[in-house]
């Protein structure tokens, strides 16, 4: 399993934890988390939701109107390389 599918279902497993039902899904770079929050979500407990979120290389909300509001999270399956980074015009 890699890394970020197990960052994933224990990121998911502690999103239920406040009575959200995340979903879980593979793609070719990353592992991605979705989980619709409803308006009776506690106050008190979007800190917490947000602190199992920022665990994850991105994340966002997405809210309307029509659709109601959907956290997002996105987890990296490679690991970035180490080093400069600048690219190849701008090393020393």
């Amino acid at each position: 399993m890699p890394a970020s599918e197990g960052r994933a279902e224990d990121m998911a497993v502690r999103l239920s934890a406040f009575g959200l039902t995340p979903r879980v899904e593979q793609h070719a770079s990353h592992t991605s988390i979705e989980a619709e929050v409803p308006e009776s979500l506690p106050a008190e407990s979007w800190r917490e939701v947000l602190a199992v979120m920022a665990e994850a290389d991105r994340f966002g909300l997405l809210a309307s109107s029509l659709n109601g509001r959907t956290l997002w999270a996105a987890l990296h399956k490679a690991v970035p390389a180490t080093g400069d980074v600048r690219g190849p015009d701008r090393q020393r």
